[in-house]
């Protein structure tokens, strides 16, 4: 199983249209083949930068690789993430 994870900051005011839009946006890849799980969280704790997280389950490196390539999951990332997104962290996680 690989978690793939991001915490990122947006360009939009907290509890803006703009804000809500983009998160319902991002929700829709969760119906990308291969996704077994993605949860959108915002952040409560004051010692981390970014206000959101978004995580997704993959079962196989196939699975996570296909998503990454999907065509939906490309447009997302360039009509919405380059565009919306201030700052980023991103990992991926295995069970060991």
């Amino acid at each position: 199983m690989i978690e793939h994870t991001v915490t990122f900051q947006l360009i939009h005011p907290s509890g803006s249209p703009e804000e809500a839009e983009f998160l319902s946006s991002a929700d829709t890849l969760k119906t990308i083949p291969g996704v077994q799980d993605l949860k959108i969280q915002r952040q409560v704790s004051e010692k981390h930068p970014h206000p959101f997280r978004i995580t997704i389950k993959f079962a196989t490196q196939a699975d996570y690789s296909s998503y990454d390539a999907h065509p939906r999951h490309q447009a997302f990332v360039k009509d919405r993430w380059l565009k919306e997104v201030s700052d980023f962290q991103e990992a991926d996680f295995v069970d060991f």
